[in-house]
């Protein structure tokens, strides 16, 4: 039997977006950063956690998000809080408060101006 969702409840309570993107010519990106072992690093700790699928949590690679300046970024969705991160310890601190708790992590988040 197929579980239904509410059609006012999103697929996924939250989603997680990183940036891997790769730019030409030494250019400044979020994968000179190891943007993707900080993907893999989210999502196995989702995993661990048991936050991954429907009606929980979703990690995602992306592609420019267009905030070069603060990378590497990720950006959680539906609260738009986007996040600018250094190293496992902070990814942990993520998936943990934000995605488990629903608890931004202030210290993270990337200052509103920043741009690319």
């Amino acid at each position: 039997m197929h579980q239904t969702m509410p059609e006012n409840k999103s697929y996924y309570q939250r989603h997680i977006f990183f940036c891997l993107n790769q730019r030409e010519g030494g250019e400044e990106c979020c994968a000179q950063h190891k943007a993707q072992a900080a993907f893999e690093r989210c999502k196995s700790q989702a995993k661990a956690e048991g936050l991954l699928g429907p009606g929980k949590v979703r990690v995602n690679k992306a592609g420019c998000l267009d905030r070069c300046a603060g990378g590497p970024i990720a950006v959680v969705y539906p609260e738009a809080v986007w996040y600018s991160y250094v190293d496992e310890s902070d990814i942990d601190e993520i998936v943990q408060s934000h995605l488990r708790d629903g608890v931004v992590v202030q210290r993270l988040v990337t200052p509103a101006g920043v741009g690319r």
